[in-house]
């Protein structure tokens, strides 16, 4: 069962996240030409505001734009490509619906331009240590982000402790940048800069990261390591997500990031059923 721990309520776009009664769902809209999984629109935001809009019909809370792949051997953008991306998929998924969307990105400049679009929270796969001044423009207008760990090289000695110890450096760069602690999410980084063996060992151990004080977003969907476990390319990882987010649920997740949404929302609700109870409806 799930720790007991009670975390602050987080506004996200005008809605209320209360952490621990459910889990919540992260649909991600990818607007990149190399996008991992197959799945980008590049330069197609009606495309991807289509997308998100069925996202949300599927039962997404949030929706993840992102114009950078973060790939192995992934190609670097410009600052000025990726917003030339993100922006009008941004304002295409805005103009469509109203639910809260994440500007996946490490760059300030990006950051602001996507807040200025109608994102609002920042998913920084760096932890603010990407670029000089992600840290105050978020502090300034006062929207969540998610600290997400990452690392050059493989190299750990306990891959848990020392993403713990990673993270809870990047929450103090946060808290003394004026980024209210409510606003921070935590994400351990699966697939960034680990073995496969070590994303098996954080999502075994998901729950030590409790200790954070901070709600868990755990991105699992379609990677690598699911691919490597059962031998499937990756449009064939769907039930090897699907166990690895029910595991991370039962193991403290608050918060997944998916591409199949209806059935993550599915296996979600199920796995919260179990871990955080349920009642049958009258």
């Amino acid at each position: 069962m799930l720790s007991s721990q009670v975390l602050p309520e987080t506004m996200i776009g005008g809605r209320t996240f209360r952490w621990g009664e459910r889990t919540y769902i992260m649909g991600v809209v990818n607007v990149t030409p190399d996008s991992f999984s197959g799945d980008g629109f590049d330069r197609d935001p009606e495309a991807a505001a289509e997308l998100a809009a069925r996202f949300v019909d599927e039962g997404a809370d949030i929706i993840d734009v992102g114009g950078e792949s973060t790939r192995p051997g992934f190609a670097e953008v410009s600052a000025d490509e990726e917003l030339h991306r993100v922006v009008p998929a941004i304002k295409a998924i805005a103009r469509r619906t109203d639910i809260p969307i994440s500007v996946d990105t490490s760059k300030a400049k990006v950051a602001e331009a996507a807040i200025a679009a109608g994102a609002a929270m920042v998913n920084d796969v760096w932890a603010l240590g990407a670029t000089p001044g992600m840290a105050a423009t978020v502090s300034e207008t006062g929207l969540p982000i998610v600290l997400m760990h990452n690392q050059e090289g493989k190299g750990y000695r306990d891959v848990v402790a020392e993403v713990i110890e990673s993270l809870h450096l990047s929450l103090g760069q946060a808290a003394a940048s004026g980024i209210l602690p409510e606003n921070v999410i935590v994400d351990p980084g699966i697939g960034f800069g680990k073995t496969a063996e070590q994303n098996l060992e954080l999502l075994r151990r998901l729950g030590e990261l409790r200790a954070l004080r901070r709600p868990i977003l755990v991105g699992t969907s379609r990677k690598s390591t699911v691919g490597l476990v059962l031998n499937l390319p990756t449009n064939q990882r769907l039930e090897g997500t699907a166990a690895t987010v029910a595991l991370a649920i039962a193991n403290g997740a608050d918060a997944v990031r998916v591409h199949d949404v209806k059935e993550m929302v599915r296996v979600a609700r199920m796995s919260d059923a179990i871990v955080r109870g349920w009642s049958r409806n009258p």
